[in-house]
């Protein structure tokens, strides 16, 4: 089945700290919210109770992630593209003003109460899963099992990808894009406009504008990182970086070390944003988010690339987004880190190339070198929250990418031994082999040895 993923289900704009653990939960409550506006009178009449259940790595560093409040805002009616950042912080703590879900004429309690943490293991068809009930008296009138796959998106049992025309150039592994360039004699960035204009209907212009707003957003969270110093939220106390780093750069009288701080410092300071449940675009998700910002930023001040370029660079770059979450995964809890550090590394690795104008093989091998080189890369944050290592993975990453595009100018492309398509099943054979603690629910590696400190 060829790809029939939008630019706009892979950049989304919403609040972090996660898109698996705080936008798919907010959206799944959004989702059910809308659900039970659907229910007749009677039944609503009768209910008492508004209930979720998280499962698996959702429930494991669910509090960390700020799972709870993302599921219950989205059954208040908050959408992530709107949400306050400031009130969603509020959520669910003692200092938030008292709150009730409102259906209708009905209003029933919203407290911590709402959500009930369940087990860790469990055999449901997805490692982040969650149910959301209405009930009356202990009996369910409005019942259903979400499933929060990676990258802000959801499913269920039953669910169906949102229908679309067909893409006008289809593809299912970059082999086949290869083709379809070869014989159309196109660019990628051309493919995706013409894909991107015949499933969704919008046009070229439009599609340019929602582009700019996303880079938009992209600088915005990264001038407030830059912009912001003290401790992130939660108990480990973690101090920002990105505006110290900057600041050195600013001292830094050698060129090349002034560059790799600044580097440093862009990664770091939307990762930071993220951490800390402000507003963020998936790129492919928030706990890479700082990755492709960060090339953004270099592309445009030490490239000297205008908004056409930098727009052609993010379609390409969603391309290799695409064939990773068509063919494997983007989500830590199914995949590990490798899914997300790895497959943003490898979009922004695609996206310098785009925009220093490399061969079609260049640009693949510049992805494959990124992702091949955060292999077996695990999910292990620290207390649940999006902090350590995550952090700062984002700015190894980007920096992995920018070496990526140099090691694959280096030498014959046609020589690659390893291809992007094989590079995205290994990742995917290696995140079904490792064990579950490594996957997003702080059971093992840094986040025990954290604990042991």
């Amino acid at each position: 089945m060829a790809i029939t993923i939008s630019l706009f289900d892979l950049y989304k704009i919403g609040p972090g700290p996660s898109s698996s653990h705080t936008m798919g939960p907010m959206t799944a409550g959004l989702d059910f919210q809308k659900r039970l506006q659907k229910l007749d009178d009677e039944d609503l009449a009768r209910a008492d109770h508004l209930g979720v259940t998280l499962y698996g790595s959702l429930s494991a560093t669910g509090k960390g992630h700020g799972t709870d409040r993302a599921v219950v805002a989205g059954l208040l009616g908050w959408h992530p593209e709107e949400v306050d950042p400031d009130e969603f912080d509020l959520l669910l703590t003692p200092e938030d003003k008292p709150r009730v879900f409102k259906i209708k004429n009905k209003e029933l309690p919203c407290d911590q109460k709402t959500v009930a943490f369940g087990p860790i293991q469990h055999g449901f068809a997805h490692a982040n899963t969650l149910e959301i009930s209405l009930d009356a008296k202990g009996e369910s009138i409005l019942h259903k099992k979400y499933y929060s796959v990676g990258g802000g998106f959801i499913q269920w049992d039953g669910w169906r990808p949102l229908e679309r025309k067909d893409p006008k150039y289809q593809f299912e592994t970059m082999e086949g894009l290869k083709t379809i360039l070869r014989k159309k004699g196109m660019d990628i960035p051309d493919v995706v406009m013409a894909n991107e204009i015949a499933m969704t209907g919008l046009s070229g212009s439009e599609i340019e504008e929602k582009l700019d707003h996303i880079l938009e957003v992209m600088e915005s969270s990264l001038e407030r990182g830059l912009n912001t110093r003290g401790p992130l939220p939660g108990e480990i106390g973690l101090g920002r970086k990105a505006a110290g780093l900057a600041q050195r750069a600013q001292e830094e009288t050698h060129k090349p070390g002034r560059i790799l701080l600044m580097f440093n410092a862009y990664a770091l300071a939307v990762a930071e944003e993220n951490a800390a449940g402000h507003v963020v675009v998936t790129a492919p998700t928030m706990g890479s988010c700082g990755v492709m910002p960060a090339v953004v930023r270099l592309a445009r001040e030490y490239f000297r690339a205008d908004r056409k370029t930098l727009r052609r660079g993010l379609m390409t770059a969603a391309v290799i987004g695409f064939l990773a979450k068509h063919n494997a995964s983007i989500s830590g809890a199914e995949v590990g880190c490798q899914g997300e550090i790895g497959v943003a590394s490898a979009m922004a690795a695609a996206f310098l190339a785009q925009v220093r104008g490399a061969s079609m093989d260049i640009l693949a091998n510049a992805a494959e070198i990124a992702l091949e080189h955060h292999l077996g890369m695990t999910c292990d944050p620290v207390k649940g929250y999006v902090q350590i290592p995550c952090v700062e993975r984002n700015a190894m990453g980007a920096v992995k990418a920018y070496n990526a595009y140099l090691l694959a100018s280096a030498g014959d492309p046609g020589k690659q031994k390893v291809s992007f398509d094989q590079v995205i099943q290994v990742m995917l054979d290696t995140g079904r082999d490792m064990s579950c603690k490594y996957k997003e629910t702080s059971l093992g590696g840094l986040a025990v040895s954290m604990a042991q400190c």
